[in-house]
């Protein structure tokens, strides 16, 4: 086969956007991560609340168990309610970062991918090419 060698004039933009994906895969990994973590955190802190629950349930059956101490264990409660608010919205915004960086990996991917077969159409059409020639160059 004689002729040039096959060159996707694309080339760059191909390889920007493979790095591109390759990049909203490692962000999607550390936005999962992140996701896992506070979901852990929340489900600590969800067993800090049904502690505290049974610890008030246990001093409120107590008949020597001073109102001061009551409201004490009723402070602490509300507070780690607090906590697991503030958890669950963590966790939220942390989910909704996942689907934002899987939406951005599933667009770069794409890109990606549509250079890929425009490249591997293109190769093919310029072997086409090639043997064409040389078939015309084998008559002469």
């Amino acid at each position: 086969m004689s002729g040039h060698a096959f060159r996707f004039r694309l080339e760059r933009v191909r390889a920007v956007r493979e790095r591109s994906e390759k990049l909203a895969k490692q962000e999607l990994a550390k936005a999962i991560s992140r996701r896992s973590s506070a979901e852990s955190d929340l489900r600590s802190v969800e067993a800090s609340i049904e502690q505290a629950h049974a610890e008030q349930r246990t001093a409120a059956a107590v008949p020597t168990v001073s109102a001061t101490e009551l409201q004490a264990h009723q402070s602490f409660l509300e507070r780690v309610e607090a906590q697991r608010n503030g958890h669950a919205r963590e966790l939220a915004q942390r989910e909704a970062d996942v689907a934002d960086r899987d939406a951005k990996l599933t667009t770069a991917a794409s890109e990606h991918e549509m250079l890929n077969r425009l490249r591997e159409r293109r190769r093919g059409e310029h072997v086409r090419e090639a043997d064409r020639k040389d078939r015309v160059s084998m008559i002469r």
